[in-house]
Order: C-alpha cells, then sequence, then structure tokens
C-alpha cells in the first residue's frame, strides 16, 4: 500500500464517510468520523431491492448499489474512508482499487472478507476475530446519544407525563432477528413480567414499541399490560414518538435484547436498566450467526459492569456511564495519516 503523505499544516486529510439505509450503524460512523476533529464529507449509498436484506458475496464492487439513489462515487478520492457494515464494505473497497490503494479504510463491524485491507478495523465486543494489527477491540460499540436532543424532548413532555405516579418505568420494545425469537409467546412474558414488577413497586408504566416491533407483538404485549399503562405504537408516519422524552425522564428502564442502541444509550445516561432476553431463533441460524458473533456479549458486559441487571433482579442505582473508548480509537485512526502510521495496516487480500 502506498505510503500517504502526512496532511500538511492547514490542509487536514480528504474524509468520506460512507452511509446507508442503517440509521444505527450511520449513528456509530458518524461519532467516530466527528471525534477525529478534522471535516468530513458523507456519501449515502442504497442498496438494490435484493440486497437491502440480502448478502452479497463481499469483493470490491459496486454491483449491489443503486446508482440512481446514491451519492456518486468519483475523484478525488479520500485520503481516508470510515464505513461500517458488509454491503458497505465493499463499496469502500472499490474506492480503494479506483484510487490505486491510496485511499485508507476503516471498517466498523467484522469484516467478511479481505480483512487485511482494511487499514483499521473497530470492533465492540459481540465480534469474534482473530487478533490482528490491524484490529482495535472495544468493550462497548460507538453508540451514544445526543444529551441535547433528550433533553429538548424532555422539556417538551415535561408537563405531559408530570401526573404519572413514580416511579415511572419505561419499557423500550425491540423485535425478532434472524438470532433471537420475539412472538406473541414472548411478548406475553414479557408483558407479565414487567406489569409484575410495576405493581409490586408502584408508579406508573410507559410502553415505547419501535420500527421492527411486529404488530401481533404489540398486541400481545398490550393484552397483558395493566390498564393504566401508556403505550406507543410505532408507525412510520408518527409523530409523537416519546422515546427521547423517556429517556430524559423516566426513573428506570427495561430493554429488549435485540437492541444494542436502545440498551446502549439508557446505559451512556447512567439510567437503571433492566434487560429482558429474548430467547434464540431456530437453532440453524443460531448457530451460523454464533460463528461470527458472541450475541450475549453486549448484555452480559453492560451486566458485568454494573451498567444493567437482568429482568427480575432489583435495580441498580443510576451510576457511572461506561467509559469512553472513542478517544482512543480517534487516536489510532489519526495516525494512521502520519508519516509512523503510513507503515501500519495490511495490504494483501486475506
Amino acid at each position: 500500500m502506498h505510503a500517504l503523505r502526512p496532511p500538511e499544516s492547514g490542509h487536514p486529510p480528504k474524509i468520506w464517510l460512507v452511509v446507508g439505509e442503517k440509521q444505527g450503524d450511520n449513528m456509530q460512523a458518524r461519532v467516530l468520523a466527528s471525534a477525529l476533529g478534522w471535516p468530513y464529507e458523507e456519501r449515502f449509498v442504497a442498496m438494490k431491492p435484493q440486497w437491502v436484506r440480502g448478502k452479497p458475496e463481499v469483493r470490491p464492487s459496486l454491483a449491489h448499489i443503486d446508482a440512481d439513489r446514491s451519492d456518486r462515487l468519483e475523484p478525488p478520492w479520500p485520503d481516508l474512508l470510515i464505513t461500517i457494515g458488509r454491503r458497505l464494505s465493499m463499496v469502500a473497497l472499490w474506492v480503494q482499487e479506483q484510487s490505486r490503494a491510496r485511499t485508507r479504510l476503516v471498517l466498523i463491524g467484522k469484516p467478511r472478507r479481505f480483512a487485511r485491507r482494511f487499514d483499521l478495523v473497530v470492533a465492540s465486543a459481540q465480534y469474534r476475530l482473530p487478533r490482528r494489527p490491524n484490529v482495535f477491540r472495544l468493550g462497548l460499540p460507538l453508540i451514544r446519544v445526543d444529551p441535547s436532543a433528550v433533553a429538548a424532548a424532555a422539556d417538551a413532555w415535561r408537563e405531559r407525563l408530570a401526573d404519572l405516579p413514580r416511579p415511572l418505568t419505561a419499557l423500550l420494545v425491540g423485535g425478532p432477528t434472524k438470532a433471537v425469537r420475539f412472538d406473541a409467546e414472548v411478548a406475553r412474558d414479557l408483558g407479565e413480567r414487567v406489569s409484575a414488577l410495576v405493581s409490586e413497586s408502584g408508579g406508573s408504566l410507559y410502553v415505547s414499541t419501535s420500527r421492527r416491533t411486529a404488530p401481533a407483538v404489540a398486541d400481545a404485549l398490550v393484552a397483558v399490560l395493566p390498564r393504566d399503562a401508556k403505550v406507543f405504537r410505532w408507525t412510520p408516519d408518527a409523530t409523537d414518538n416519546p422515546y427521547l422524552a423517556l429517556l430524559g425522564l423516566a426513573d428506570r428502564f427495561v430493554v429488549t435484547s435485540d437492541s444494542l442502541t436502545m440498551m446502549l444509550e439508557v446505559a451512556r445516561l447512567s439510567r437503571p436498566l433492566a434487560i429482558f432476553r429474548l430467547p434464540a431463533a431456530a437453532a440453524r441460524f443460531w448457530q451460523v450467526l454464533s460463528r461470527s458473533r458472541d450475541l450475549d456479549a453486549i448484555p452480559e458486559r453492560l451486566i458485568a459492569q454494573g451498567l444493567a441487571v437482568r429482568l427480575g433482579a432489583r435495580f441498580r442505582p443510576a451510576g457511572d456511564a461506561p467509559a469512553d473508548e472513542l478517544p482512543a480509537v480517534a487516536a489510532r485512526i489519526r495516525a494512521l495519516l502520519e508519516p509512523a502510521g503510513a507503515a501500519r495496516g495490511g495490504s494483501a487480500a486475506s
């Protein structure tokens, strides 16, 4: 791989942030790019319909993207490209080839192929990865919440929630994945356990579903909740979502284990958190996914660090936020564009 000249004084490197249609992934990528302290340009890439959920074979290519709905990818090529996930990693590898290997690549998550072509792989605890010089291991994903957005939402909702008896318990509901099952049976179990929790402690319950919550799951959940529970059902056109307000105003939280974003946002705000572990999905999916991921790693790490409990255990009081690993990652990336860092990172395909 060709060595780059270090950025000259007053001339920061040219950085591209390649983002896609997964908002949670985009958030992590933006957090990392913003931490560098240099300006960056976003390039949005949309997938062709068959690859929104399908998994293309990883190679340097744009064959899987919908060019009409994507930003143009053309020279001048960036000095540094940051992205996340399988499909966008293919775009990064393609850009690197067009730049004649001059573009440095940073990937968040596990590379599915060509691991040594990435100058840095930033991977949190759930990914099973061999130890390599170009791998930076994180304890927790780079998920953040905007404190100013939470504060603004809390101010807007404060009067609306003021009459609810305390403690106010917020139940944040995700949905099924290939790894975990979340059907009507599981929803009833969750609803009964949270109802018993609120009945025992007093106070009130506010439930917020999300994009992945199936209507049948929401129906089964609501059927076993207390009559006075407040329920928000997510819809694409909903304009009255209480999620951010609850982050600011609720006294304690129950979150389903499928959602890293919801668990991490609560934990990073130092709120009392209980995790409801969803059961494993079909054995064949679990076996395949568990080869590359430890699907319980993040919930277990939050519990081990005293940032959460399992649903049914006594809530821990609000405490310290998780350690911030972001500055160390940013320093490692900045070193890629310095003379000593130019030799780091692999160059051969794996």
